[in-house]
């Protein structure tokens, strides 16, 4: 568990440090915080989930994220399931309708599988974290209010069993 917190805060520190040295380049991409709404196929389950986005460059932004998927319940098993996410966007096209991007980064996936249901006397709990990859990409809808901005996305996590996950939410100005 330690060792899973160093890892997180070192990649946090990363990323921050990153955003701080070159938010003065960043003139194009606003900063925005937002919500979605995730499917992971996988778990095969529905998420809900927080996301930022920090320009870096022309064309090129950062975009932390974490996404929680409601737990599973099957029979006596419960299964939670988290993933945390940093991804570079790389923005192909823009125009006054939409933004289309390509994704690439790392993610940190967490499941933890318990059962309340006894074995020899005892309830059990496991549980695993994973890091892999994220490569998809995005589209961003412009509106005529600049501060709100519908998103979707759809990526593919290398990992132990790999899975797809399409999310949609808003992103919002800040």
């Amino acid at each position: 568990m330690k060792k899973q917190l160093s890892t997180m805060s070192l990649l946090s520190f990363f990323f921050f440090s990153l955003i701080s040295l070159t938010n003065a380049q960043a003139q194009e991409i606003d900063t925005r915080i937002g919500g979605m709404i995730a499917y992971g196929t996988e778990i095969e389950n529905i998420g809900i989930g927080a996301n930022a986005e920090f320009g870096v460059m022309d064309k090129l932004s950062i975009s932390p994220s974490f996404i929680y998927y409601l737990p599973k319940e099957e029979g006596p098993i419960k299964m939670d399931w988290f993933e945390v996410n940093a991804n570079a966007n790389y923005y192909f096209l823009s125009d006054d309708k939409f933004d289309v991007y390509g994704l690439g980064g790392l993610n940190y996936s967490s499941v933890k599988v318990s059962s309340d249901a006894t074995f020899f006397g005892e309830s059990y709990s496991v549980s695993d974290g994973r890091f892999g990859l994220n490569l998809g990409g995005g589209a961003n809808m412009h509106l005529n209010n600049d501060s709100i901005m519908p998103f979707a996305e759809l990526k593919y996590v290398i990992i132990d069993g790999g899975q797809l996950v399409l999310a949609a939410g808003v992103k919002f100005k800040i």
